[in-house]
């Protein structure tokens, strides 16, 4: 027996990535990331079948994501992630008096301390 499950789909041998489960009370399709263990009434599905998984005519699917799975970046988030980099870099204009004009102007102020936590004061505040 293969230790990887595979789609409950007929002549489908691609490895299973989630389980379909029916709430037939609530007429719901509930399809999440794939059990841990092969359930009797369940249907593990591969990523095709599962993408191209439709219910019946009045009936509710509902997709429930994986958070232990990473999220995939979309170019945006990295060109904004770039775009935050080059600024922290860029240097900051001085002034005629030789003060640097930038997001601060001071280091913060230490309030208070408890073990390793420090309470820190913005200069501005």
């Amino acid at each position: 027996m293969s230790p990887v499950r595979r789609c409950s789909r007929t002549a489908c041998g691609r490895p299973a990535v989630a389980t379909l489960t029916y709430v037939y009370a609530d007429s719901t399709a509930v399809l999440g990331p794939l059990a841990t263990y092969a359930e009797p009434h369940c249907y593990d599905l591969c990523a095709e079948h599962g993408e191209r998984l439709t219910a019946p005519r009045g009936w509710e699917v509902v997709r429930l994501t994986d958070s232990s799975v990473p999220t995939r970046h979309s170019a945006d988030d990295l060109e904004a992630l770039a775009n935050a980099v080059r600024e922290a870099a860029r240097p900051h204009d001085r002034g005629q008096d030789g003060t640097v004009r930038g997001p601060r102007t001071a280091d913060p102020v230490e309030v208070a301390r408890r073990g390793h936590l420090r309470v820190l004061r913005s200069p501005d505040s």
